[in-house]
C-alpha cells in the first residue's frame, strides 16, 4: 500500500522510498526513511497535499510524492 492511499488518522511503518534522483532523495532527507513511523494527520479538501506526523515533527508533501513511498503494518489511531 502506497502512503497517498491512507485516510486521516492512519499510519503505517515505510518499507521502501521509490522515484529517482533528486526527488528520492528529498524525500530521504526530509526524514521519510524504511521502517519510519508514519501517520496521516490531514488531506487538504482537494486531497492534496497530504500532511504527516513523522519523527516528532510535522511535514506536507504532494500527493504524487506520497504515491512513491511504500508502507506496511497499516494502523489506525
Amino acid at each position: 500500500m502506497t502512503l497517498d492511499n491512507i485516510k486521516p488518522g492512519q499510519g503505517g511503518v515505510i518499507t521502501a522510498i521509490g522515484g529517482q534522483g533528486a526527488l528520492r532523495r528529498r524525500l530521504l532527507d526530509m526524514g521519510l526513511t524504511p521502517n519510519t513511523r508514519v501517520q496521516v494527520r490531514k488531506v487538504a479538501p482537494m486531497g492534496d497535499p497530504i500532511e504527516l506526523s513523522l519523527r516528532s515533527y510535522v511535514l506536507t508533501i504532494r500527493k504524487e510524492e506520497a504515491s512513491k513511498i511504500e508502507l506496511k503494518e497499516v494502523f489506525s489511531i
